[in-house]
């Protein structure tokens, strides 16, 4: 697949479109032309704002991701949003489809928008959405918000790979810090309280001095005291209050160094779990394990081996 970067570079959105699709190809064949790709665009990226967006089920995320990403471009920025939907179990691709439900984001030429399979990646994050990233910078996009299915405990995988991560909360979840793993919370530079409208405004308020309290427990980055506010995007209201949230952030992280700091230990993280990824398929793929595999499995599911020896064997095997 012949992919134009001179075009991804000029922000031409279907060279864009067709050059994540060579990122998220399993084709063997494919996975060189895709590095090799990165490898020209790397230099044109970095230079945006990178921000991971997680909540609870119902919260509205792609609502206030809308409200948001309309918002921004009112401002003159241009909006890249890589949404990640559960995958079918049939067809493996994704489900939800977010360009219908961010039908005016969709429209508009300064955004693009790329609903991505999670297929079982941990987190509800794409495998490849840290390349897809890379891409949607090189094209010129200056903010780039990851949604994500919802919240979970593997959710940090989101905070590895976003300068800003932002949990959405509905009004009067208070008890919801119960259900949500406390990582999550300890990982949000801030929590937005989104439908804080009509009867519901009053019932925000009270929320956000709850999960106020809650986030003065734990402890933060010296440069960035997690922060707690409240918006409707059904209502386009207080929206313009996350975004300077967000630029807030993003100044007093530079001033402190903290931004570069944070990608670099971003990109060490993100060679290691490559490396685990690679090693998995190699171990699965080689030829002794292959043909070993079953009676190993069939030995560890009937206790006659343990899970330990399970592995040193598929290792050795694979050391063939």
């Amino acid at each position: 697949m012949a992919i134009d970067t001179d075009a991804i570079i000029k922000g031409d959105r279907r060279s864009l479109a067709k050059g994540i699709t060579l990122i998220e190809s399993t084709r063997e064949g494919d996975r060189e032309l895709a590095q090799a790709l990165l490898h020209k665009l790397l230099p044109q990226t970095g230079k945006s704002i990178r921000v991971g967006i997680t909540g609870v089920p119902g919260v509205g995320k792609s609502t206030f991701i809308e409200a948001l990403g309309l918002y921004l471009i009112e401002q003159g920025h241009r909006v890249a949003v890589l949404a990640v939907d559960p995958s079918s179990p049939v067809a493996g691709g994704s489900i939800l489809g977010d360009k219908t439900r961010m039908e005016l984001l969709s429209r508009n030429d300064a955004a693009f928008i790329r609903p991505s399979p999670a297929g079982a990646a941990l987190g509800g994050v794409a495998q490849k959405t840290r390349e897809s990233m890379l891409l949607c910078e090189a094209a010129g996009y200056d903010v780039i918000l990851v949604e994500t299915v919802g919240v979970g405990q593997s959710e940090h995988q989101v905070a590895q790979m976003v300068d800003f991560f932002l949990v959405l909360m509905l009004p009067g979840g208070g008890d919801e810090l119960q259900g949500i793993k406390k990582g999550i919370i300890e990982l949000a530079d801030a929590i937005v309280i989104n439908k804080a409208d009509g009867d519901s405004e009053g019932i925000a308020r009270l929320t956000k001095q709850h999960y106020s309290s809650a986030l003065s427990l734990l402890s933060h980055e010296a440069h960035w005291s997690p922060e707690v506010i409240t918006c409707s995007a059904l209502h386009k209201r207080d929206v313009d209050s996350v975004w300077t949230m967000v630029e807030a952030f993003k100044d007093a992280s530079l001033d402190a160094g903290a931004l570069e700091s944070r990608r670099a230990k971003q990109n060490l993280a993100w060679m290691y779990q490559l490396i685990d990824d690679m090693l998995r398929v190699n171990i699965k793929t080689h030829q002794s394990v292959q043909s070993m595999l079953p009676a190993i499995e069939q030995k560890v599911r009937e206790a006659a081996m343990t899970p330990l020896a399970g592995a040193q064997k598929i290792i050795a095997l694979s050391q063939q």
